[in-house]
């Protein structure tokens, strides 16, 4: 597949949408993690409106100080409705405040059991590549790497457990696999 003119737009959108935000607990800006969700799609298969829909998988949940309708508006205008109903799929709140992190959590995990292939594909993308740093992470600088997230070492590995599971339940995919070997060996590391 050759990704046309609407790839290159999107990450262009992405960069400006991301522009200030950094990776949680780093400085390593935030268009390195929606560039390699896309690569992974990409890698296990995506088509153009699924790479699309992974570089701007976020922008509704980050709206960037904008209002969300607002972004909706703008990616179903420039991207087309696929792309927008992939990315509202794999968004786990749009509203502000965000609803408790655990009660948030356990709603996305119910949704993504029986979202469309196409969601499913991207989140584990998404998931697969928060999960790579973690681990990158939790080798390099150990427990204190819990202290970035709201749910901490207990709440984290329950709730990239629980995504393998409900991403199973649904249909196994060699990206789903490979989400799995890389939580099964964060677990092994974090229970030492």
């Amino acid at each position: 597949m050759i990704l046309s003119d609407r790839f290159e737009r999107a990450v262009m959108y992405a960069a400006r949408h991301h522009k200030k935000q950094k990776r949680k607990g780093t400085h390593i800006p935030y268009i390195s993690h929606l560039l390699s969700v896309a690569g992974i799609a990409l890698e296990y298969g995506a088509g153009e409106d699924e790479a699309i829909a992974a570089l701007l998988h976020d922008a509704v949940e980050d709206p960037g100080g904008r209002l969300v309708e607002e972004v909706r508006e703008e990616i179903r205008k420039l991207f087309g409705d696929r792309v927008m109903e992939i990315v509202e799929g794999c968004t786990d709140t749009d509203v502000s405040p965000k609803p408790p992190w655990r009660e948030r959590k356990e709603a996305y995990i119910a949704h993504i059991r029986n979202a469309s292939p196409s969601v499913r594909l991207v989140s584990s993308a998404d998931k697969l590549q928060n999960a790579q740093c973690i681990l990158k992470d939790y080798r390099n600088i150990g427990e204190a790497l819990w202290g970035r997230f709201t749910g901490g070492r207990e709440g984290t590995l329950w709730y990239y457990r629980a995504l393998v599971s409900s991403f199973r339940e649904g249909h196994e995919t060699p990206v789903v696999e490979e989400l799995d070997r890389v939580v099964t060996e964060l677990e092994r590391l974090a229970s030492r």
